[in-house]
């Protein structure tokens, strides 16, 4: 038990009351509390001894420290490998669809009837609108 435990310096306060207390008790009933105390210390050496992450018969298991292998870092480092792989793979197919996707508003603008600088002319936009409103009603 070490002294500059917390616990230990409360249990041995309290045991200290206890036993001040214990001396004005009747014969009888001291006799039977130190019975008592008896056997709550004799219960917990039991249960102290016995570690609470293991079964009741399970022995101790026997770790000792193990350096990788090269087959283990490999292994640890193909999870990696796999995901940058598909974090390329991603971009370069998101790069395609983007750039399919600019190919086919360039070839409408040239195959239009109109020349490109009627797209930027804000008549043109307010033509396109009333156009609408006239193919609405």
């Amino acid at each position: 038990m070490r002294d500059d435990d917390p616990q230990a310096r409360f249990g041995a306060r309290v045991a200290a009351h206890l036993n001040a207390g214990s001396r004005e008790l009747p014969y009888d009933i001291g006799e039977r509390l130190r019975a008592s105390r008896e056997r709550a210390l004799a219960r917990r050496k039991v249960e102290r001894i016995e570690p609470p992450y293991l079964g009741r018969h399970e022995p101790a298991p026997a770790v000792a420290p193990r350096r990788l292998g090269w087959w283990t870092r490999i292994a640890s480092a193909v999870p990696v490998v796999a995901l940058v792989a598909g974090l390329v793979a991603i971009k370069i197919v998101q790069d395609d669809q983007r750039a399919d996707e600019l190919a086919e508003v360039d070839a409408a603008l040239l195959s239009s009837e109109l020349p490109p600088a009627a797209y930027t002319d804000p008549g043109f936009a307010q033509f396109l609108k009333q156009d609408a409103n006239t193919a609405a009603n």
